[in-house]
């Protein structure tokens, strides 16, 4: 059967397919210059940025929908490019050139960007989690946008029993426990609800989670880790689940044992908030979250200028006066 399983493969790859495409994977391509024009559609033309900005400057009313739409994908297009681009050594110049772009205008943006990125790289949750916290403590809004759409993300894979979306989203949720962005009850809650009928799948995310902010649970709160250590050692004892599993468990006491050494709640080089200035979201797992999901889109706005005035005032405010000089967020590698 593998010939004839190739040969309509084949087959399948030579009639041109009607491909729906994910709006994620949309908001990459515009990210990378496939520039939604007044229309909406400019059939996948490539837009270099400078052939952006020269429209954009060719346009002389400044309210009209059109420049609003350009400066929006700009925007689009700066954020994905900052956001792909941070890491540990750049992440305070980043922060920096995000500031300098309209991120309450482009919230949900800057928050679609963020989940993407760390829904493609798990493992640089941590990075993410620092770049928004000091973000948060800016602007609060945006900070609480990403937990409840991460908090949305985690229920919904939780009920569709997905595995590496869950294992995903729950680094995400400690690091943002790790920084102080979401109130530890929220950790609490969602190993209450993964132990609760423990599987195989609920334990292991509920291991990858207390790894990751177990350090942070102990500082906060000991006798909430206290209990989700007693419960996974009354699953241990009634043995249901895989060996492999077990195995998992036993190497979180380790864990535990050795204080959480290798897993610190924040590394020194990503501690960039002081615990006083920080805003703790209080998110519940059960609570009706409003998404905010028409941000996601764009929207003229009648007072489109008014507002880029604000947010030019809220930018000295936060960086000085000297922020004027437009960062260098025209470079080709976004995505």
């Amino acid at each position: 059967g593998g010939r004839e399983e190739g040969g309509e493969k084949g087959a399948a790859e030579a009639r041109p397919r009607k491909v729906i495409e994910d709006p994620y994977e949309t908001a990459a391509k515009t990210a990378s210059g496939v520039v939604a024009s007044g229309a909406g559609k400019t059939g996948g033309l490539y837009m270099p940025p400078y052939k952006l900005a020269q429209m954009m400057s060719g346009v002389d009313d400044k309210a009209s929908a059109q420049y609003q739409r350009m400066t929006w994908e700009a925007l689009k297009k700066a954020i994905n490019g900052l956001v792909n681009k941070v890491n540990v050594s750049n992440i305070k110049a980043i922060v920096v050139d995000l500031l300098k772009q309209n991120v309450i205008r482009g919230r949900a943006l800057l928050v679609r960007s963020l989940m993407k990125a760390q829904g493609a790289s798990p493992n640089f949750s941590r990075i993410y989690a620092a770049l928004l916290a000091v973000i948060n403590t800016k602007m609060p809004e945006i900070g609480e946008l990403l937990v409840k759409r991460a908090v949305n993300q985690f229920n919904r894979a939780y009920r569709r029993h997905d595995k590496v979306v869950c294992n995903g989203v729950v680094k995400l949720i400690a690091a943002l426990v790790n920084q102080q962005l979401v109130h530890e009850l929220l950790a609490l809650q969602l190993c209450i609800l993964l132990l609760e009928t423990p599987t195989d799948d609920s334990v292991e995310t509920v291991v990858t989670f207390v790894t990751e902010c177990g350090a942070a649970l102990a500082e906060v709160s000991p006798q909430a880790l206290n209990s989700i250590f007693e419960r996974l050692r009354s699953i241990l004892h009634e043995g249901a689940i895989d060996k492999r599993v077990q195995y998992m468990i036993e190497g979180l006491y380790a864990v535990r044992k050795s204080n959480f050494a290798d897993y610190p709640a924040v590394l020194p080089e990503l501690d960039l908030v002081e615990a006083e200035d920080q805003i703790t979201h209080e998110v519940s797992l059960d609570e009706q979250l409003d998404l905010e999901e028409t941000l996601d889109y764009f929207t003229f706005d009648p007072d489109f200028e008014a507002n880029e005035a604000a947010y030019v005032r809220v930018r000295r405010e936060i960086l000085g006066d000297d922020s004027d000089s437009e960062s260098g967020d025209d470079d080709d590698d976004d995505d």
